[in-house]
């Protein structure tokens, strides 16, 4: 899987990535994840993989730094994508992380990796764009049920909400020592993101809808996460806070492809063109270097449609040069 929306060809050409209708990441754990492009950002010891059960073991605690689990999905979501996340889970323990007593919660999803490295990415302050993510609240002593939130936040970091009478969230407990299997499936024809939780050994199941309110913006993410938020900077007397330890089984992320596939470069009647099948909704510029240090735009940003794309160098210089496509979402 490409980690960037960068394609680099010479002027003796390259073949790019296979024709797909969409990518999947699947990972069940019977090898190393962090051998198959998984990594680790923050606290490494509140992740471990058990090979002997095959699965990855997570510690999810608040008064730590932000730690993630992560894996890029080679593409960018935004909300007019269909796409989809499923995994198993199992807590042996749930509780509070430090003083703060209230509910914090512990979370799977998507996420803007280069965002949320950043020092100011606070989720106990709501300073967190671009979030797409099942959140799990623990109940605590002061009357707090146990919640599933699926959760979305814009690019302004504005969690989507969509007023009384219309919960986005619902109360159920995940029972300890017990599996679930979770799913996180985001339409965008109904621009609705639907969390549904099942016990394996068949005892109750939710399912709770979120569609996106008039309000929310659109959301940029570009990575699979299971993530650990630290506490900071909730209201002052209201400050959760978790940790629990459990499991993560087998996971499976479905997305769409990549923005750029089958590129070729080649010159035409005279001029070197490059061509790749290309998705709308993505804006493709091809770019040029002579030395690998400085790359400059062609011609301004082409819309993509769908279909084969061609992107022409018009104005080619006389000595050796290199080639990329960037693709963004406008």
């Amino acid at each position: 899987m490409r980690k960037r929306s960068f394609f680099a060809l010479a002027l003796a050409g390259w073949a790019g990535m296979s024709a797909a209708h969409a990518t999947v990441i699947t990972e069940d754990f019977s090898t190393d994840p962090l051998a198959d492009g998984w990594q680790i950002h923050g606290d490494t010891n509140l992740f471990h993989w058990n090979p002997t059960n095959q699965n990855l073991e997570v510690t999810w605690d608040s008064s730590q730094t932000n730690s993630y689990f992560y894996h890029s999905l080679g593409t960018v979501l935004t909300r007019n994508d269909d796409f989809s996340l499923a995994f198993d889970l199992e807590l042996d323990e749930v509780g509070p992380a430090d003083q703060y007593l209230f509910s914090f919660e512990l979370a799977l999803g998507f996420f803007n990796l280069k965002e949320a490295v950043q020092p100011w990415f606070v989720r106990g302050a709501g300073i967190c764009p671009n979030l797409v993510e099942l959140a799990y609240f623990r109940a605590d002593n002061f009357g707090d049920p146990a919640t599933v939130y699926p959760t979305c936040t814009d690019t302004n970091s504005t969690f989507n909400y969509n007023g009384f009478g219309a919960p986005d969230s619902t109360n159920y407990t995940l029972v300890i020592s017990n599996w679930y299997r979770i799913t996180l499936t985001y339409t965008a024809s109904n621009q609705t993101l639907m969390a549904a939780v099942t016990n394996l050994a068949g005892h109750s199941s939710a399912t709770v809808l979120q569609p996106l309110a008039t309000t929310f913006t659109d959301f940029r993410a570009d990575t699979i996460s299971v993530s650990s938020y630290n506490d900071a900077g909730q209201y002052p007397g209201f400050e959760g806070s978790i940790r629990a330890h459990g499991k993560v089984g087998p996971l499976v992320v479905v997305v769409p492809p990549p923005p750029i596939r089958n590129l070729t470069g080649a010159l035409s009647n005279g001029v070197w063109q490059v061509q790749f099948l290309s998705q709308t909704n993505w804006l493709y510029t091809l770019e040029r270097t002579t030395d690998f240090v400085s790359w400059g735009p062609i011609a301004a940003p082409v819309n993509g449609n769908g279909y084969l794309l061609f992107l022409p160098d018009t104005n080619a210089v006389s000595d050796l040069a290199f080639y990329r496509v960037r693709a963004e979402r406008p």
